[in-house]
């Protein structure tokens, strides 16, 4: 058990309804927290509790000091939408292993949006209850500096696909079914990185993905782990990929043979498998949809299933995400074998890449998704990160195929960063 902070004293915290606030994200001081899909979320500032941890249970130590956290909490909400209240954010490394840990933020500020319903939650841990007008609340006297020159490595192919190759071989050889291979790519920057111009260009382009910010990871997934609500749990599985064209009738097409794919519909089953497997056992009913939709993004086209369920006992989000973390999608099938492939042949600390990033309430419901289409940047060094993007490999991979559906989720972080 590796945890550092101890738990805080009782915290007070106030919601309240407020005006529309405009786009959440211009209203975010640097650094801060993101949340916000088709411009509804939330962003946060400042922090007043914090837990870092790591090693095998660090989920569920973070569950823990977030349930002494919430026991003496004395909240008044008049607002009483998801997100309101007392809430924390965070981020888990996608390993036992990693350094990278994990960690769960307790902000002083949440400015809030969905639907007709916008708030403002200031939390403090001396009783205080006093509102500050949004202007006050949000003001910076930093502006939003421009993305800097950023230069981009292009990584090293011959290994990656070397890698791919192997793993392919292995799963010929009947030792595991599929297996998630990631790679990462260094980057520079000319100045130090604000995260707000970043966030805000995520968002332009990608409004249907979880566009977030959690402690120096940055990025916009598209893959929901589980939203827990009310008793509802909420999976998105996302697995099986094509580059789209840009031509209308031709990507139909292309979704058309997507769905159709007997190496893509593979690799879904085995994710969609994985989460179904791990629903059942905390919920009376799962649903399941017979066949996959398709999932069109800008830069990728994914087969995807929205798997459902009805809780039968009063299991958190961060207890669900526990079990479901690591999914087929981001890990492989069986889980074990898969996972001590990838420290054999990946070659890298994914840190907080493909780990649970969310939110969590005093309730324990909230929305945690998958960290991908994400860069990592350095705490040390403002000008340095890392972009990462992951493929599953099953028996029909082919090298060169893969590198090229890695550089095509690569491609939300570089047009971020000015690359594309």
């Amino acid at each position: 058990m590796s945890v550092q902070a101890g738990t805080p004293g009782p915290l007070t915290v106030r919601t309240v309804e407020i005006e529309h606030p405009g786009d959440l994200l211009s209203r975010l001081p640097q650094p801060g927290i993101s949340w916000v899909r088709r411009g509804e979320g939330m962003v946060a500032w400042g922090e007043v509790a914090r837990l870092d941890t790591a090693g095998t249970h660090r989920i569920d130590e973070a569950d823990a000091w977030w349930r002494r956290v919430t026991r003496h909490a004395v909240v008044r909400d008049d607002v009483h939408q998801p997100g309101t209240g007392l809430i924390a954010f965070g981020s888990f490394a996608f390993a036992d292993s990693s350094e990278a840990g994990g960690v769960l933020i307790v902000p002083r500020y949440v400015l809030g949006l969905r639907g007709d319903s916008a708030w403002l939650t200031v939390i403090s841990e001396d009783g205080a209850t006093a509102m500050p007008d949004l202007e006050d609340a949000t003001a910076d006297p930093l502006p939003v500096a421009p993305v800097p020159t950023v230069t981009v490595d292009l990584g090293d192919r011959s290994a990656w696909e070397a890698a791919v190759t192997q793993a392919v071989a292995r799963i010929g050889a009947g030792e595991l079914d599929k297996v998630v291979l990631a790679r990462a790519v260094e980057a520079t920057a000319s100045a130090p990185l604000d995260t707000r111009a970043i966030l805000a260009r995520l968002a332009e382009d990608y409004p249907s993905c979880w566009t977030f910010a959690v402690d120096g990871l940055v990025g916009a997934t598209p893959e929901l782990l589980a939203r827990v609500d009310h008793g509802l749990v909420t999976s998105r599985v996302l697995a099986g990929t094509i580059r789209p064209t840009g031509d209308e009738t031709a990507d139909l097409a292309h979704a058309a043979a997507l769905a159709r794919s007997s190496k893509d519909r593979e690799e879904h089953e085995y994710a969609v498998r994985s989460v179904r497997d791990v629903l059942e056992a905390h919920c009376g009913s799962v649903n399941v949809p017979e066949e996959p939709s398709v999932l069109h993004l800008p830069n990728v086209m994914h087969l995807a299933t929205d798997v459902t369920g009805v809780l039968s006992h009063n299991a958190s989000a961060l207890e669900l995400i526990r079990e479901l973390h690591p999914s087929a999608a981001v890990c492989g099938t069986p889980t074990l074998t898969a996972a001590r492939v990838i420290d054999e042949l990946e070659g890298l600390d994914r840190a907080r890449y493909a780990g649970p990033v969310g939110w969590i309430n005093a309730a324990g419901d909230g929305e945690w998704c998958i960290g991908l289409r994400s860069a990592e940047i350095s705490a040390d060094d403002p000008t340095r990160l890392r972009l990462f993007a992951g493929c599953g490999i099953v028996a029909a991979s082919e090298a060169g195929a893969e590198w090229a559906e890695s550089e095509a989720k690569l491609e939300p972080m570089r047009r971020a960063l000015g690359q594309v």
